[in-house]
């Protein structure tokens, strides 16, 4: 029987600038960071509220991923245009966390504006995705 949803995938075009993100910006603390034998570099990180949730910083250029030289070309492709959207980042104050990343340089498709939802944002990570940061409103 399936339990939970231990991992979940993020391709990036850099691993390197995605640690950036993640950890330095975004306070993701590191789960693994190691290299296997042909070099593949296996990267994952949990977010402070979800540390049983791995994300996999996955490298979608490498010839080492697994996956064929297509594919990688298409990945390439909408990371470079910033096409992936991957998920929502929740936050408990939209306005705040803004302000704060956008401080350490990080880039936002779009200001905090009030939502049916709560209070949202998009921001980008750098490496091909875009998030919606959200501040749930309140019931």
């Amino acid at each position: 029987m399936v339990t939970k949803l231990s991992h979940t995938s993020l391709f990036v075009n850099d691993q390197d600038k995605a640690y950036d993100f993640y950890v330095n910006k975004l306070g993701f603390k590191v789960n693994t960071d190691a290299k296997m034998e042909n070099g593949f570099r296996w990267l994952t990180v949990t977010a402070p509220g979800a540390p049983d949730h791995e994300i996999v910083l996955f490298p979608a250029t490498s010839e080492m991923n697994g996956l064929d030289e297509d594919v990688r070309n298409a990945l390439t492709l909408l990371l470079d245009k910033g096409a992936m959207g991957a998920g929502v980042f929740e936050t408990t104050d939209c306005r705040a966390t803004y302000e704060e990343l956008k401080g350490k340089g990080v880039q936002f498709k779009s200001e905090p504006k009030e939502q049916f939802y709560g209070i949202e944002c998009i921001v980008n990570d750098g490496c091909g995705n875009w998030f919606s940061m959200t501040q749930r409103k309140e019931k």
